[in-house]
């Protein structure tokens, strides 16, 4: 099997960063070759835009916030995702383009044919591999991020902005059945864990 690019993705409070270390532990425990990155960031330049786009005091519109996740990505791809592809290292990104469809396109209200022609022109014909998208209810989403951590930029935003980032990342999985593993991630972690990792062990055919 050729290089995957695999995607971690789904509403905030999802669980993607306790679920993140148990896809590197499935790697790691298959002995297979990876570069774990994350969006937006994973180079220097995406970074600082990933500093500046979660900060709550920035104020900036919404064409020009989703040429800056696209600025971002676009960096990110030319140094870090393609070269580890090519090197033969499967790449797992902590979110990718189906967040700014989600976000930016349901969240924002950014036309979702303007970020398609976005991601033509800066991807071209790259998609994962396989998207594990994490979904749970909007309460138990709000009730996470409320208890975890000081909320970002979009964290702040209200339920109706959230119910329809969710109504878009489940319309892009049911579009694309192939492409997306999606797991309900309001269980106990133990299930969540096996489903991803089955999940991890079908697409690679383990």
């Amino acid at each position: 099997m050729n290089a995957q690019f695999i995607t971690l993705d789904g509403i905030d409070g999802a669980g993607k960063s306790t679920n993140l270390a148990v896809m590197q532990a499935w790697f790691d425990d298959h002995q297979l070759p990876v570069v774990f990155t994350r969006e937006p960031g994973g180079t220097a330049m995406g970074e600082a835009l990933r500093e500046l786009l979660l900060n709550p005091q920035t104020q900036v519109g919404l064409r020009a916030e989703t040429l800056l996740m696209f600025a971002a990505r676009q960096q990110h791809l030319e140094t870090v995702i393609l070269p580890a592809l090519e090197k033969g290292f499967h790449v797992v990104s902590d979110r990718f383009t189906d967040a700014t469809f989600a976000y930016q396109g349901g969240g924002r209200g950014v036309p979702l044919r303007d970020i398609e022609v976005l991601e033509n022109w800066v991807q071209g014909g790259l998609r994962p591999d396989l998207t594990v998208l994490l979904d749970v209810p909007l309460d138990v989403s709000m009730a996470r991020i409320s208890q975890t951590r000081d909320k970002d930029r979009f964290e702040q935003e209200q339920a109706g902005f959230f119910v329809r980032v969710r109504d878009v990342y489940l319309n892009r999985a049911a579009a694309a059945p192939n492409r997306y593993a999606v797991i309900d991630g309001n269980r106990e972690r133990g299930a969540v864990k096996q489903d991803i990792e089955l999940a991890l062990s079908r697409h690679f055919r383990l």
